[in-house]
């Protein structure tokens, strides 16, 4: 389409033989974001960027002034009786005393007249604020900036290539074919209501004043009604289509969003780093303070818990704790060191999930690990044993031996 708009432009003669042309260049017709690179979503902080300090944000215009005009119309369709009779007892009041107040000297021609007005305006302008309060909160919600309104003197210099582009963008030919819908709107709604009623109005030249008033403002609120109701359904597409071009606008490329990534969450490669800091220094606690436990509850696999207690502590406390990977070696440290792994599924994965390392456990705690220590206890006092007796057993057997090798010499 911009390129057959180009073409169909008059070309301009050239001064001269050798003169090159003035050229119109197609990239004030652009609006394509992927031309540019900017193929990705905008996220969650460009938006927010945009909406609290450039005040921009997707909002139909067309909606709101279909809601404005929807609800005082219902409002008016009530209303129209009481209001013509406010009306008519307005003029009954000011013709029959035309003669007798002066407008110059009784000040109380405006305040009847105030009066009158706001009874008949105060409905309908409350109803339109309410309104149209309504329908930008439903959008924008709450939001107040003055960005909007603050003078751009750059806005007013003539630019011939930014108003084609904004003629033939997308934005200007939805803006065209909104106002060619509308016009249809409310040119076939008038075509239909006066047609249907045609025989009325033609015959309203032989009616009384009073019928002639009602059945004018009958056909005319009927029709703003339906002209209303059928621009507030029109209006949906509208706010659909500039929500979805307002995010479309605002893409962004793969390089912004990484240097977006690295302004609020951090350099990713930095970050990667103080991950796998963090994993050695997990390491090497791991691997000091396991060998100091007393026991190692098991998952069996995937999870495993390493308990100290000594007398000076109150209970009995969580040096170690890991899942998976970090569990698997735990174990394997435990098995290295000769530190007790009992199996026990419920208190491994609760002790994991509710006691930091450095924590005691709570008294809810106390009854099942104090068995499982008694238990570990009574191993370790009989694998001690065991050991001592094996210690006394090889001492005794060096010792006949050494006996043994003395008598043998002496022998000699």
């Amino acid at each position: 389409m911009v390129r057959l708009a180009m073409e169909a432009l008059p070309r301009a003669p050239c001064m001269r033989a050798d003169a090159p042309c003035p050229r119109i260049h197609l990239q004030w017709f652009s609006d394509n974001q992927e031309a540019d690179g900017k193929t990705e979503d905008p996220t969650e902080h460009k938006l927010r960027k945009l909406r609290e300090e450039e005040g921009q944000v997707p909002k139909s215009q067309e909606l709101s002034s279909a809601v404005t005009l929807f609800l005082p119309a219902i409002v008016l369709f009530f209303l129209a009786p009481r209001m013509l009779d406010t009306c008519v007892e307005m003029l009954r009041f000011f013709f029959t005393r035309a003669v007798e107040l002066d407008p110059t000297q009784d000040a109380v021609i405006a305040v009847v007249f105030l009066r009158y007005f706001i009874r008949l305006v105060l409905p309908l302008f409350a109803v339109a604020m309410i309104a149209a309060f309504v329908s930008n909160y439903v959008q924008v919600g709450s939001l107040f900036t003055t960005k909007t309104i603050t003078p751009n003197f750059s806005k007013i210099i003539p630019r011939f290539g930014q108003f084609i582009k904004r003629i033939f963008s997308m934005d200007g030919i939805w803006n065209f074919w909104k106002s060619i819908v509308k016009m249809l709107i409310i040119g076939g709604v008038a075509y239909t209501f006066i047609r249907m009623d045609f025989e009325k109005l033609a015959n309203l030249q032989t009616a009384g004043l009073w019928l002639g008033i009602t059945t004018v403002a009958t056909i005319a609120i009927r029709m703003l009604l339906t002209c209303a109701l059928l621009l507030l359904i029109f209006a949906i597409p509208d706010f659909l289509f500039q929500r979805w071009r307002f995010r479309e606008r605002n893409k962004m490329s793969k390089h912004e969003v990484k240097e977006e990534m690295k302004l609020y969450e951090g350099d990713p490669q930095v970050k990667n780093r103080i991950r796998g800091r963090f994993r050695e220094l997990k390491k090497q606690n791991i691997a000091a303070e396991v060998p100091k436990a007393d026991v190692v509850i098991t998952n069996p696999t995937h999870y495993a818990v390493a308990l100290e207690y000594r007398k000076e502590m109150p209970s009995p406390m969580v040096s170690a704790k890991g899942v998976d990977n970090i569990a698997a070696q735990i174990r394997k440290l435990a098995e290295e060191h000769g530190v007790p792994m009992v199996e026990n599924r419920p208190l491994a994965q609760a002790l994991y999930k509710e006691i930091d390392v450095g924590e005691h456990i709570p008294a809810s705690y106390f009854a099942v690990v104090s068995s499982i220590l008694g238990r570990v206890y009574h191993i370790n006092e009989r694998r001690r044993r065991e050991a001592a007796a094996q210690e006394a057993a090889r001492a005794a057997v060096q010792a006949e031996d050494v006996d043994a090798a003395e008598g043998s010499r002496e022998t000699a």
